[in-house]
């Protein structure tokens, strides 16, 4: 598995389209009336999440590298594929 796709995590920008995020890049994440993701780089996105949504989604990715393979996560919750959720 290739070590970048272990950091990504699905969002949908506001014209539905979905994108894969790399998490490590979140600086911090915005609830205006919608919500706003900005990177480490300088980039804003803005994406149809919740910011609480957003915040499970890394969380549970980082629990599955924790946990490690072979550890299912909760129904529903989304990371990129070849990545288990914890």
């Amino acid at each position: 598995m290739c070590s970048k796709s272990r950091k990504m995590i699905y969002v949908t920008r506001l014209n539905h389209t979905p994108m894969v995020l790399n998490s490590d890049l979140i600086e911090q994440i915005e609830m205006t009336p919608d919500t706003v993701i900005s990177l480490t780089t300088g980039e804003k996105i803005m994406v149809l999440e919740s910011s609480d949504e957003l915040v499970e989604r890394v969380v549970n990715f980082r629990r599955s590298i924790v946990a490690g393979p072979g550890v299912a996560g909760p129904a529903g919750s989304r990371v990129a594929p070849g990545v288990q959720n914890g």
